[in-house]
């Protein structure tokens, strides 16, 4: 026998797993958003509301007095007093980040909903699946920073008017 009808013989007795397609489950994990996409648009929401925090920090606790850390302060005041364009301020440093927040939170979550067992109705599973993505995560974290941020600044501002 030569070497290649060995081969053939030992291919033809092999003995091949038996699959039974009902046990196995028909699940397949589709992100909703591709999580490189959604991560780089991310950075595209989040810079504008993290520059100027930036300038914030450089302003008052670095007391960095440089030109254009005072005309983004004059940007954003002028911004409020400007009729039609006061709503602007809110959509950058609110919706942005929430934005940024849901299209991240998209690609890495992954939901499931199957019945356990076809002959009883009530038995269902509900699968909840994160895939651990960095940049997707960092940019999820610094949204939820820069919301609190502004959302504490909103408060203060506030309590300080009415005081």
């Amino acid at each position: 026998m030569t070497e290649n009808e060995e081969f053939l013989k030992k291919m033809e007795n092999l003995n091949v797993p038996e699959i039974n397609p009902r046990e196995h489950p028909k699940m397949v994990k589709m992100a909703i958003l591709n999580a490189d996409r959604s991560a780089a648009l991310g950075v595209w929401l989040i810079i504008l509301p993290c520059y100027f925090l930036c300038c914030v920090c450089m302003y008052y606790f670095f007391n960095a007095k440089a030109g254009w850390f005072g005309s983004m302060f004059a940007l954003v005041t002028n911004l409020d007093k400007t009729r039609g364009l006061d709503l602007l301020a809110p959509f950058i440093f609110l919706i942005m980040p929430v934005v940024c927040i849901i299209i991240n939170m998209l690609a890495i979550i992954h939901v499931g909903y199957r019945k356990i067992d076809p002959d009883n109705n009530r038995v269902r599973e509900l699968n909840v699946t994160i895939k651990i993505k960095f940049w997707n995560i960092a940019l999820i974290l610094l949204s939820v920073a820069v919301l609190l941020a502004f959302l504490g600044f909103a408060m203060t501002e506030s309590v300080s008017v009415k005081n």
